[in-house]
């Protein structure tokens, strides 16, 4: 078997064995398990039953670590993606009141439409049209959003996410509860302990199971939860009504310069990019990304994506797709704990969305600062996704911001064309749809 393991995941030329692997893949698999914790919590305000996307959510990890590493055999691991869920849960559902049905719909068109980018050449033509700033200006947007989330969960603000002054009662458990496990998450990651998430919620769940804030599960395992009530329960007919067109579109666009931006970073802290800084498997690796949302809309999870914490397992040792398959496996096994997950209060799990907001909010450090022309656009992109509540309205008013700055400096010849036909697109929305 060791041999077969050898052969198939290509061990020794990756220089690396089966115990590195594997003990990548523990890694990886704790730095990312608040997701089974924090996906069932967000997609419940949406109406959503929470023990069936529980198990939606590890089916999805699962399914997609297992064809990341079986078919493109890289260490990357993938879950449902932070920032869609809540724009999936707080957006499409709560506030423009489209049923958590049809958002489901329009995940797997975002899906289908991904998976036929990654067969065809034009992928590198719309990763490569959309500036850098832009696409660092999205990734920090949906992090502020994914902040007013957590206030919001943590009843820091009021329940209107586009209302930013509704500040809420500080002198509160729940309060006191996030903002300390807050710092205590920064610290242990700092640290750089693994799993430092998933430990902050579960010592907060269990603080307040103690003090009776909330009820104490009463097994730590059982059967796994039934899927029944979002199993192939989405509506692609109504996602694919003329209305939800750019919703669609924002879901494959995030996913796919998420999914893009979270290969480079990986792969390269891996030393497995070629000498022009490019993914061998590339075509490979958005497969199984895409597939990935394909499988979680039809078992009901919002958007699959790849995971930045796969480089907790890599500093450890991982190289290959047995790392993935690990943690898919692991994923599995976590089903059996659904009376500990359907137990977390939802502030428990507030500080995790937190952490994660501000970690993407820092992308926009990486924008041009010293080009306004590429620096404001960046801005109003990156503020429009939170305060209209919206990515796709924030990346279509960003979009045309940039399109209109850069031609009248007279810079139109730095205009992808695609880029300004997405912006043209944008524009006939915003007036007639």
């Amino acid at each position: 078997m060791l041999a077969t393991l050898d052969r198939f995941f290509e061990l020794k030329e990756r220089q690396t064995n089966v115990k590195t692997e594997l003990l990548a893949g523990l890694t990886t698999f704790l730095t990312l398990v608040y997701i089974v914790f924090v996906n069932p919590t967000i997609l419940a305000e949406a109406g959503m039953n929470h023990n069936a996307v529980f198990v939606a959510t590890c089916l999805a990890a699962a399914f997609g670590c297992l064809v990341m590493g079986l078919y493109a055999n890289y260490p990357i691991a993938l879950a449902p993606g932070m920032g869609l869920n809540a724009y999936f849960a707080a957006t499409l559902v709560i506030s423009m009141g489209i049923s958590w049905q049809v958002a489901l719909g329009a995940v797997f068109c975002s899906g289908v439409l991904f998976l036929i980018l990654s067969i065809l050449p034009i992928r590198e033509m719309i990763i490569n049209s959309i500036p850098k700033s832009q696409k660092m200006a999205i990734a920090a947007g949906i992090g502020v959003f994914l902040i007013l989330v957590a206030l919001r969960s943590a009843n820091l603000m009021g329940s209107d996410l586009s209302d930013v002054g509704a500040l809420g009662n500080f002198a509160q458990w729940s309060a006191v509860l996030v903002l300390v496990g807050f710092v205590v998450m920064v610290v242990l990651d700092a640290k750089k302990i693994p799993g430092s998430l998933a430990l902050v919620i579960l010592a907060i769940a269990i603080v307040c199971w103690l003090v009776g804030l909330a009820p104490v599960p009463n097994a730590i395992v059982s059967g796994v939860p039934s899927l029944n009530p979002t199993f192939m329960q989405l509506d692609i007919g109504g996602a694919l009504s003329i209305g939800l067109v750019a919703i669609v579109f924002a879901l494959l666009l995030v996913d796919l310069f998420d999914t893009s931006g979270t290969l480079v970073a990986v792969l390269h802290q891996a030393n497995m990019l070629d000498e022009q800084g490019r993914i061998k498997k590339l075509r490979h690796a958005l497969l199984a990304d895409s597939s990935a949302t394909i499988f979680g809309s039809l078992v009901g999870t919002s958007t699959t994506t790849s995971y930045i914490e796969s480089a907790a397992g890599i500093r450890v040792g991982g190289r290959t797709g047995l790392t993935a398959v690990a943690v898919g496996a692991l994923f599995l096994l976590t089903m059996l704990f659904a009376p500990i997950a359907t137990s977390i209060p939802a502030y428990a799990t507030a500080p995790a969305i937190l952490f994660v907001g501000c970690a993407m909010a820092k992308s926009l450090g990486e924008v041009e600062w010293g080009d306004l022309t590429e620096a404001m656009p960046a801005v109003i992109t990156a503020f429009a996704i939170p305060f209209s509540g919206s990515i796709a309205t924030g990346i279509g008013i960003g979009f045309i911001t940039y399109v209109l700055t850069k031609t009248f400096a007279g810079q139109v010849k730095s205009i992808h064309p695609a880029m300004g036909v997405i912006a043209a697109v944008f524009v006939v929305k915003f007036i007639f749809l």
